[in-house]
């Protein structure tokens, strides 16, 4: 990369970097680097095809604005897998990780780890858009653990992959190094643990086992909520542990700043590193989920037999617990599991709820509320009145639907999942206003009149 093209793309990061979150910049964007701008093509390098594929899905259309700005063209952007030179530009030279795929394949003992579970690896977790960003980032935590990237905190609903990503975590340095000291615990364990020190007055026993660690691991931290011992306990742990350079990883069902009860000291710290989220698995994901859970099992299934399946259940503790039930009825009954029986074993339970309604009905619902038509929603204008609507829809499209926010994004013109995350919070934290829960509960009555008019 040549000065001039050094100098360019300086300006372009510099850009984008005031238009995404921290998170996806330092994450997709902070290792990229142009190689060439010849004839209106720019080429840009990225650490991994698995980078490259979330910038052109997320945010391919402010990269080329961006990029078409400064090199006053209309540009053709043209991607490829490679590590830039880390000396050639000294503000965004540092590599996060590398190409995931070179990931070494081991065997792991049975029994390796307490309540971690051997099979849950980074080789066995299907990824797509939904939980690649926590994907990347969980594997850079593994290869350079009490990096930047500490804590790793992750968050999403129930049955997204976070404990397998965090055990993945667990059982890659384990491969590694079998004498690190690992704990992974949940917040009832820890918190039972912290009660018990207690009652025995036994503390300095327990903050041994705590503080004396390299990676600890601890699952739905938005339980600590409301629990101040606990929550200092945790404070004075985490700050011995960060400070001699050991790595923690934290996971919840909402972001830090959304759980409530929690000391603003404790929360600080769980913003401190870095914040992913996973989203609800979409089909594609949830048919590869599908696959590996068989193979785990000694099936073979087809692709139409595991697409059947993922289009029953909506996340991967009900896919698993799915499959097993057919396998089971399938070997009971001594018979090939095809998608009539897939049909017949799920029978009205994996069914859609044939009353749900479309997401172009609640845009069109929407629409007819307010007045305004559904390209200005999904369009770029930033008046009052759209904005209130269009966060609406973001709302209504994820408590209606269970879409994803990536899901959402796309249906909304192509918008970013921090957007739509943003969105939806400036609705929950409005429902709070008895005047605004109103009109809400109007818009919502009007979908169900309007849905079952056009049913």
């Amino acid at each position: 990369m040549n000065e001039e093209n050094n100098k360019l793309w300086k300006k372009v990061l510099g850009d984008i970097e005031t238009e995404v979150s921290r998170a996806n910049f330092l994450t997709l964007f902070k290792t990229t680097g142009l190689l060439s701008f010849e004839n209106g093509v720019a080429t840009i390098a990225a650490s991994s095809t698995m980078i490259i594929d979330l910038i052109q899905k997320r945010f391919y259309a402010i990269l080329k604005k961006t990029v078409d700005k400064h090199t006053s063209a209309n540009t053709k952007i043209v991607f490829v897998p490679k590590i830039i030179d880390q000396n050639v530009n000294r503000k965004y030279d540092a590599p996060l990780f590398e190409n995931i795929g070179n990931v070494a394949k081991k065997e792991i003992t049975v029994g390796h780890l307490p309540r971690v579970r051997p099979e849950y690896t980074f080789q066995t977790m299907a990824v797509s858009p939904s939980n690649q960003l926590a994907f990347v980032s969980a594997t850079t935590v593994a290869k350079k653990m009490g990096g930047s990237y500490n804590p790793l905190f992750i968050y999403g609903p129930v049955g997204v992959g976070k404990t397998h990503l965090m055990q993945a975590i667990a059982n890659d340095l384990y491969q590694r190094d079998p004498n690190k000291k690992i704990i992974y615990i949940t917040s009832e364990e820890f918190t039972n643990e912290i009660v018990e020190a207690i009652r025995t007055n036994d503390t300095a026993r327990m903050k041994r086992k705590f503080r004396n660690i390299d990676l600890l691991i601890i699952d739905d931290v938005q339980f600590f909520a409301g629990k101040e011992k606990v929550q200092e306990e945790l404070f004075h742990t985490f700050n011995i542990l960060v400070d001699a350079g050991a790595q923690v990883v934290l996971s919840s069902d909402r972001p830090p700043f959304e759980i409530k009860k929690i000391e603003k000291r404790l929360s600080s710290r769980f913003s401190g590193g870095l914040i992913v989220d996973i989203e609800p698995q979409d089909f594609e994901l949830r048919t590869a989920i599908v696959l590996i859970k068989a193979k785990k099992y000694g099936l073979d299934l087809s692709m139409d037999v595991a697409k059947k399946i993922a289009e029953k259940e909506q996340d991967a503790r009900g896919l698993e617990g799915s499959l097993l039930r057919i396998v089971t009825e399938a070997q009971v009954r001594g018979l090939e599991i095809t998608p009539s029986l897939i049909l017949e074993v799920l029978g009205k339970n994996g069914e859609k709820d044939k009353s749900q309604p479309h997401p172009d009905d609640i845009i069109e619902n929407i629409c007819d509320f307010y007045d305004i038509k559904s390209t200005q929603i999904k369009g770029q204008k930033r008046d009052a009145r759209l904005v209130k609507a269009r966060h609406i829809a973001m709302y209504l499209l994820k408590k209606e639907l269970s879409l994803s926010l990536v899901e959402i994004g796309n249906f909304l013109g192509g918008r970013d999942h921090t957007t739509i995350m943003h969105g939806v919070g400036k609705i929950e934290k409005l429902l709070e206003d008895k005047k605004f829960s109103e009109e809400m509960m109007g818009i919502t009555s009007s979908l169900k009149d309007y849905y079952q008019h056009r049913s």
